[in-house]
Order: structure tokens, then sequence, then C-alpha cells
């Protein structure tokens, strides 16, 4: 098929300069495509235009006759459909082949969490009468005091960093900006470690937080932070950032946060992702009548 590798090509450009996905989706969807294609020269058809429904069906029978999840038919799918769609627009192809084909129903599954106390065991099994120590802590409040992400945490710069007016700028993906409040743990680690951690870890002048040589932590030196951590509060559960993260939401629901708010803390471009975090605290809410109502 000649004009496979062609389209292919102009539309993983088009994700990359028009749409300016991120390298990590933009291969992905590339991946997704070569094996689809592979599979569509396989069956001898002879160009774009060629393929129908019942080929693209096909083709999705074979994945699931894989073994593959149904999150992960819904990603090919939706790869798949994006790709028609380009070649549409682009008019490399008069019709859709897969416009009537549905994406299937994926089980939600609800994420973990840590409670309230295991949130203070982790944060005080961390030392905090040294440089490092004080960092780890400011670390851990910032993460579960903001839900922020890993990637987010690691690029603020001391100038994003508002203590008095108790907040903090974070740059999401697509580097949209957004304000998120600081609690009063959050607050006070932080400025222990500024005033005095950040001082004896000199290097990069720009970066909150530093490793012990002076440079911007990066993603990994975050995840051993948090699993050394986990370690010494006998935490059995993997500490991770997202799950901080999934902690920090859940638990602003418990109590009553209002769920907007709550997205936009997170953000999250679509309500739906957040309204997640109500299934969690549904499920936290059974379990508890389960565990102690005496006729559950």
């Amino acid at each position: 098929m000649r004009d496979a590798k062609f389209a292919l090509e102009d539309y993983v450009h088009f994700l990359t300069v028009e749409r300016q996905l991120a390298q990590n989706t933009v291969k992905s969807y590339e991946r997704d495509l070569t094996a689809y294609l592979r599979f569509i020269e396989s069956l001898s058809v002879e160009t774009l235009d060629a393929i129908d429904r019942a080929t693209v069906l096909q083709y999705l029978q074979k994945l699931k006759d894989s073994g593959k999840s149904s999150r992960t038919l819904s990603r090919h799918i939706s790869s798949i459909r994006s790709f028609h769609q380009f070649l549409v627009r682009e008019q490399v192809t008069t019709h859709d082949c897969t416009i009537h084909i549905e994406l299937p129903k994926i089980e939600q599954k609800l994420p973990d969490i840590l409670s309230i106390p295991e949130i203070e065991r982790l944060i005080d099994a961390v030392d905090g009468n040294t440089f490092q120590g004080m960092r780890d802590i400011a670390l851990l409040e910032l993460l579960y005091g903001t839900g922020m992400r890993v990637s987010e945490l690691i690029a603020i710069d001391l100038a994003d960093l508002h203590l008095t007016m108790g907040f903090v700028r974070v740059f999401g993906k697509g580097s949209k900006e957004r304000i998120v409040p600081l609690g009063r743990g959050a607050v006070e680690a932080c400025t222990k470690y500024l005033n005095e951690a950040r001082p004896g870890l000199t290097g990069d002048t720009e970066a909150l937080f530093l490793n012990m040589h002076g440079r911007r932590l990066t993603r990994q030196g975050c995840w051993k932070i948090l699993k050394e951590a986990g370690e010494k509060a006998y935490i059995q559960k993997a500490i991770t950032p997202h799950l901080l993260r999934h902690s920090f939401a859940t638990h602003l629901i418990e109590n009553g946060a209002d769920l907007r708010a709550v997205q936009e803390m997170l953000g999250h471009a679509d309500i739906s992702t957040t309204q997640l975090y109500t299934h969690v605290s549904k499920k936290r809410l059974k379990d508890v009548y389960s565990m102690y109502h005496p006729r559950a």
C-alpha cells in the first residue's frame, strides 16, 4: 500500500506541529497506527480508500483475540478513528470507515489512596533535622497539599512559590498555568526548607527542589524519596506521586469540597475525570458502613 507510509508521516507531522501533542502521545499514536497499517497491508488492500468498516473490525477482533484489554482496544480505536478523520479532511480518502465503530465499555478502576493517618505517618517518618529531611518533608507536604503531578512538582521554580500569600503557580499539561492554594502544613514545611536547608544545597539558582548535588530534582529522584518514606513509615502500599494526588482529591471531596474547585486545583480539562473521586468517596463510605454498622 504505497500511500500508507506517506499518509502516516503527514499525520505524525500534524499531531506534532499543528496539535502540538506531547512527544510520548505522538509516539503512542504512531506505534498503534504502524501496527494497524501493517495488518491492512497483510490483507493485500491496495489503497487507504479501500479500507472498509469490516476490515477495521477484523483488526480489532485480532487485538481482542490476542488478549488486549478493553482499555487498550479503546486506545487503538481512538488512534485509528483520528487517523481516518485526518485522511478524509486532507482528501486522501473519500469516506471514514470508523464512523459507526463504538468504543468498548471500560471498567472503571478506582484509584487507591492513603488514609489521613497514613499521610501523617508518612510525613512523620522523615527525619526533619537534616537538609535532606527538610527538603523531603516540604516535598511531601506540597504533593499532598496541592495534588500536583510529579512533572509539575519538579518544574517549580522559586519564583512560582508565594508563601506569604499562600499559593503556588503550577504549569500543567500543555503548559497551562493554574494557581493552587497552599495549606498551613505546606507553607510551614516549605518555609523551613527554604530558610534552613536549601541554602546548604547550592547549585541551581531557580529550581525549588534540589538534589544533594545541587541540581534540579528529577522525576526518578522524587519517586525514590517517596519510596524510602513509605518504607520508613511501614506502609504496605506503593507510595507514588499519583497516590498522593488521589489522596488529596478524595480527602477534599469527602470533606465537602466543591467538585469544580477540585477540578481547577487538579488541572483537569474535563470534570468527568474529577468525578472519579466522588466514586472513590462513595466506595469508602460503603466500606466504613460494612465494617462498623452492626446490621450491615
